[in-house]
């Protein structure tokens, strides 16, 4: 009896210890954990894509720690130093500018921690930092825009074209590519001659403050307006209505984005070109953390698809945007 007693006993202790064991092999909570550090809340563009995101990472599963810089850098750093501490899987960050992130990239780098660039790129001295950015071909916006405006003064048989920039914030990805992509395309085209080139910083406020003062100092002999984004161009039409000119008519108006907002005003012939800057990065965003937590390799660029709404086309086919 004794014995029998005592064999059950070895039975049921090795039950519990291999129960034991199997816990520790596969922990109850194993889904991923993605801190994400945004920007602000300065734009529509910027609102849609951290609504975009906070989708995404629900229907994928993801854990979202997602932190506002309200547009300060060294929110942005305090916040990553917080996803490194509370030990996240992927880290993920739209950097307010482009410079000066090397310390707190390679306290993400020690705790082995991967991190994706989403919308703006950065730059470092030392490489291997960050894993991938995804987001727009700048560039290519800058690109884009020029080409329109060439076509645009082809078709009304121009032969000086004054210029004036809006830019985005001095300094941040996509205010530098912009600008290059549109400069080099207008250099062999004696026809342009920009003007001057003002920071808006992607702010309503600021875009109209530039246009102020543009108006002042160049009064009507300005042709065209070409802003970095929606909000300062939607800030800069009320003074140029002020001073008695017609947007999309005396001035050509082109912007980058596409928000409903801007696609509003092109269709009312206030604005005449848009080129697009899609928001919705948060697909690409959480299948790349995905993968990154697989252990898998990704692409160190991921470009979404991007199109031109302008007076080219038939505006009143474009369909609804979603921020």
């Amino acid at each position: 009896m004794r014995k029998r007693l005592l064999c059950a006993l070895c039975v049921l202790l090795l039950v519990m210890l291999s129960g034991c064991g199997r816990e520790k092999e596969e922990p109850a909570d194993s889904k991923l954990v993605l801190g994400f550090s945004q920007i602000g809340s300065e734009s529509a563009w910027r609102i849609g894509n951290t609504k975009d995101i906070e989708e995404q990472a629900g229907a994928y599963g993801i854990g979202l720690m997602l932190e506002n810089a309200n547009q300060k850098k060294e929110n942005q750093i305090a916040a990553i130093r917080r996803f490194i501490a509370y030990k996240v899987d992927v880290i993920a960050f739209s950097p307010v500018v482009e410079d000066g992130w090397e310390n707190v990239l390679k306290e993400a780098r020690d705790a082995g921690i991967p991190v994706i660039l989403v919308d703006r790129d950065i730059s470092t001295k030392e490489e291997g930092l960050t894993t991938c950015l995804i987001g727009a071909d700048f560039y290519k916006e800058g690109v884009m825009a020029a080409e329109y405006l060439i076509r645009k003064v082809d078709k009304l048989g121009l032969t000086r074209v004054n210029i004036v920039e809006i830019t985005g914030t001095k300094d941040s990805t996509p205010m530098l590519q912009r600008q290059a992509g549109f400069m080099a395309t207008i250099a062999g085209d004696e026809r342009m001659n920009v003007l001057e080139s003002v920071d808006g910083d992607f702010l309503k406020s600021r875009g109209e403050e530039c246009m102020r003062y543009f108006l002042d100092k160049y009064g009507d002999t300005i042709d065209v307006v070409f802003s970095h984004n929606d909000e300062m161009t939607i800030g800069a039409l009320p003074e140029i209505e002020k001073a008695g000119l017609a947007p999309g008519k005396d001035l050509i108006i082109i912007s980058i984005d596409g928000g409903q907002e801007a696609i509003n005003v092109l269709k009312e012939g206030k604005i005449n070109c848009v080129v697009e800057c899609t928001p919705k990065l948060g697909k690409a965003l959480m299948e790349t953390a995905l993968r990154l937590k697989n252990g898998e390799g990704v692409e160190t660029v991921i470009h979404p698809e991007e199109q031109v709404f302008s007076d080219e086309m038939d505006v009143s086919t474009i369909a609804p945007r979603g921020y």
